[in-house]
């Protein structure tokens, strides 16, 4: 076993040398990622540190969780002050906290009343931990509505998803996955689900049947290659579920909360699903922390004592974190800063994609844009940005990702721009 030995000169939890840490990942943990070899010792702000003193601009801030920074200090003193005043602990849902409560108020009142064909009675939270938990409260919301409301029978409800979807790696997720990746020896799968290619409301339509209760969708592309929906789509999806008595559930766990330049990614239409799903960002990157909101009226019908429940699901650490990840969320208007400076940054890539034989297309909204490579190969990319100290990842193997967190400055516009312009450009 491994000896951990602190160091206050050294930059992060331990002292032990690279060497060490990627030998015990290789000797005792699952290799179900493939890594770029960096060990990043501390965080702070939009920058990563290594025990060498190399400094990394991080742009892709956990795929969305670190939309604030790392370390927002305000999201970390309010986490600090819980754990040294006795209110952090995980306590038993059978009682109340005040967080819980707090954070609930916070969330629902920031989304947009919801749902609003079954009336103006706001917004309720069910919270959980990681997004893909969320997703799945989504999907059981969908699928009881299908069976009470519309006299489906139970078991053959039916939610159309997209190709080249992303809502996580559990089991009935990954069974609508369009990657054989994710599902290959994993069967059985678990049914219900119709996929359509993204984009296409005709072929969504053609999918719609008496069975359907419900449309799963991101309102943008992020692991599937980050690719930005045809215009009106959005607002074709909602009449389609008014239409014919779908709920209309939207993915938001990484466009959400400022990333694409609106508060929501939904709002880039003024379009109001019946749900959203959000994680990642609303706990400021710094616990996992996750939720499915939706209108009162339709939380009420589904979700009774012992239909639902998770241990750690909001406990009060994870609701600090979040009362405080939101309240910077607001106060330092984080969907504005992405939508000016996201706008400077894809102009200024659109221009160096004009001059690159490499690039086949730039898209994107905000801070989420992906510049899509002609071999189709953008790790090679991301692997040369490394080691130019600037942290990216591939999209659906063809597209490089840039989602830096929603605070860098024109500074490190200039920095990403260099950079993606010297393994661009020749």
């Amino acid at each position: 076993m491994a000896t951990i030995t602190t160091n206050k000169l050294s930059l992060g939890y331990s002292a032990l040398p690279d060497a060490k840490i990627l030998e015990l990942d290789q000797l005792y943990g699952a290799n179900h990622y493939g890594r770029l070899k960096a060990v990043v010792r501390r965080r702070e702000g939009a920058w990563l540190y290594t025990s060498d003193g190399r400094k990394i601009l991080d742009c892709l801030s956990a795929y969305s969780a670190a939309n604030p920074g790392h370390h927002h200090p305000k999201i970390i003193a309010a986490m600090v002050e819980a754990l040294q005043n006795g209110y952090a602990s995980v306590i038993s849902n059978v009682v109340y906290t005040d967080a819980y409560c707090i954070f609930l108020e916070k969330l629902c009142t920031l989304v947009p009343q919801l749902a609003p064909r079954f009336g103006n009675g706001g917004n309720k939270a069910l919270l959980k931990n990681g997004g893909v938990e969320s997703v799945e409260t989504a999907i059981k919301l969908m699928r009881y509505y299908g069976w009470k409301e519309k006299g489906i029978a139970d078991g053959k409800q039916e939610i159309i998803v997209f190709e080249n979807n992303f809502h996580g790696r559990m089991i009935a997720v990954v069974s609508f996955s369009s990657s054989a990746k994710y599902k290959e020896g994993f069967g059985p799968l678990t049914p219900g689900f119709v996929r359509v290619p993204y984009g296409d409301i005709d072929a969504v339509a053609k999918a719609i049947t008496p069975n359907t209760c419900g449309i799963l969708v991101e309102p943008m592309q992020g692991e599937g290659g980050m690719y930005i929906p045809p215009e009106g789509f959005m607002k074709n999806l909602r009449e389609l579920s008014d239409k014919n008595n779908l709920l209309l559930v939207a993915d938001e766990i990484q466009v959400g909360l400022g990333r694409t330049g609106k508060d929501f990614c939904f709002e880039h239409e003024n379009v109001i699903p019946d749900a959203i799903i959000l994680g990642k960002a609303i706990s400021g990157g710094m616990i996992p922390l996750s939720a499915m909101v939706t209108s009162t009226k339709l939380m009420d019908l589904v979700f009774k004592p012992g239909s639902d429940g998770s241990t750690y699901g909001g406990y009060p650490l994870a609701c600090v974190a979040g009362i405080a990840a939101l309240d910077v969320f607001k106060n330092e208007r984080l969907s504005e800063k992405a939508a000016k400076t996201g706008k400077i940054l894809k102009e200024r890539l659109s221009e160096i994609a004009s001059r690159s034989r490499h690039v086949k297309e730039i898209r994107g909204k905000g801070l989420f844009i992906g510049v899509e490579v002609k071999s189709g190969d953008a790790m090679s990319y991301c692997r040369k940005l490394l080691d130019l100290d600037m942290l990216a990842n591939d999209s659906h193997g063809h597209t490089i990702r840039i989602s830096p967190p929603l605070i860098i400055n024109d500074a490190e516009v200039d920095y990403i721009c260099d950079r993606m312009e010297k393994i661009l450009v020749d």
